[in-house]
């Protein structure tokens, strides 16, 4: 039944209809009109009350009272190991269980994994230019397939130990199982979330248990032995949180490049920013994450009954964090559909907001200034030749974003 009261008055499915491309193609328009008539709606087609603007999206974020509730697939036959990567990992979990996993995984992040990261991350961005745009060159190149894919996924490669000769197969299991978070599923790509949860989660159960015999310095290794008193991580919880930083640990960093650098590259009137200041490149980076977010959609239920942003949820009621529209809402973001790269405050929610604010942010965030830097310190004068959106709304990325070295 639909809910009734001011609030559902307009329905969200009429401007934000995400079976429509040209709205998945550009969301911005249809988010702004949407905003402007209801903070807060009720989408039919979705089944979720929707938060739009700044402050309605950091309410939902923020509220104890509103959980991460992920509901099992069934047949469970089917969908087992699925549906435990998710419900044992701390994105889809609640207090006290993600309160326990957050700590544990904290306690191994904050080991100075990511800021031994920084030389390589550099080493690695400038190899990965080598390759698919040798200094001095000027044919185009594919600045997603040579540079920001590849990027993440040898960074949290890394970082979690995997063998160099076995990275090929991250981006390929993680794109299957990610796939699953948008509305428009087809039976095939179910089938290929499937597998690739299966063989994910025994590769990495693998993994594990050679660093449990052989211990080495890496995160994988630290997730191990991780302990809080008499606690530690049971092995489906590691296996699931292995995979979690695999997952979002790339994906949000491609998507965030590659929007990113699209927006600066078609704005209007492009400002220079000197990449080789670290507070300017900084702000840039912020910028790419505000501009054209890489996660659009935030999901999540009322635990019990409360009200929201200015809706009454009942327990099992559904709301969902818009984070682009959010993230150019006018009340909290100067003419917010202008990419300004020295926007300062930049207070976007593209990492989400409250107890499941990303545990990642620093490496991504790392990851991103370095991209950007290494990027735009060779070719300052980089130029978008052709682009080719992913069909994909809560995700939102890039296929190809090929640029020319130079005008």
């Amino acid at each position: 039944m639909s809910p009734s009261g001011p609030s559902a008055e307009v329905d969200a499915a009429d401007l934000l209809d995400l079976s429509d491309p040209a709205v998945v193609a550009d969301p911005y328009p249809h988010l702004a009109r949407l905003r402007e008539r209801a903070p807060v709606a009720w989408h039919s087609g979705l089944g979720v009350w929707v938060a739009t603007s700044h402050a309605a999206a950091g309410a939902v974020l923020r509220d104890r009272r509103l959980g991460r509730v992920f509901r099992p697939r069934t047949p469970e036959s089917d969908w087992g190991t699925f549906n435990w990567l998710h419900a044992d990992s701390v994105l889809d979990s609640e207090p006290p269980k993600h309160t326990r996993l957050r700590r544990l995984v904290a306690g191994a992040f904050g080991r100075g994994h990511v800021a031994r990261l920084q030389p390589r991350i550099e080493e690695l961005a400038a190899g990965l230019l080598d390759a698919c745009a040798p200094e001095g060159t000027t044919e185009p190149f594919d600045a997603i397939a040579g540079y920001a894919e590849p990027l993440p996924v040898l960074v949290i490669a890394e970082l979690l130990g995997v063998p160099e000769a076995d990275r090929h197969l991250l981006r390929p299991w993680s794109q299957a199982i990610v796939r699953m978070y948008e509305v428009d599923r087809t039976q095939q790509e179910e089938a290929q979330a499937r597998q690739a949860s299966a063989e994910f989660a025994a590769y990495v159960e693998d993994l594990a248990s050679e660093r449990a015999r052989r211990p080495g310095p890496d995160l994988l290794t630290d997730l191990v032995q991780a302990r809080d008193g008499g606690d530690r991580l049971s092995g489906r919880e590691l296996v699931a949180t292995a995979v979690l930083l695999l997952n979002a640990g790339h994906e949000a960093s491609v998507n965030g490049f590659g929007n990113g650098l699209h927006s600066w590259l078609t704005a209007g009137q492009r400002v220079p920013v000197d990449v080789g200041d670290d507070a300017a490149t900084a702000r840039l980076a912020e910028e790419f994450l505000r501009h054209d977010s890489p996660l659009h959609l935030f999901e999540r239920t009322a635990k019990e009954g409360a009200e929201v942003a200015g809706v009454r949820l009942e327990p099992g009621v559904r709301i969902a964090a818009l984070l682009g529209a959010a993230n150019r809402d006018p009340a909290v973001f100067a003419d917010p559909d202008r990419f300004a790269p020295g926007r300062d405050p930049n207070p976007h929610l593209a990492f989400g907001a409250g107890i499941h604010f990303c545990i990642g942010a620093p490496l991504a965030r790392l990851e991103l200034q370095v991209a950007v830097r290494t990027l735009l310190g060779r070719f300052p004068g980089l130029e978008l030749v052709e682009s080719q959106r992913r069909p994909t709304f809560v995700l939102r990325g890039f296929e190809r974003l090929v640029v020319s070295p130079r005008a």
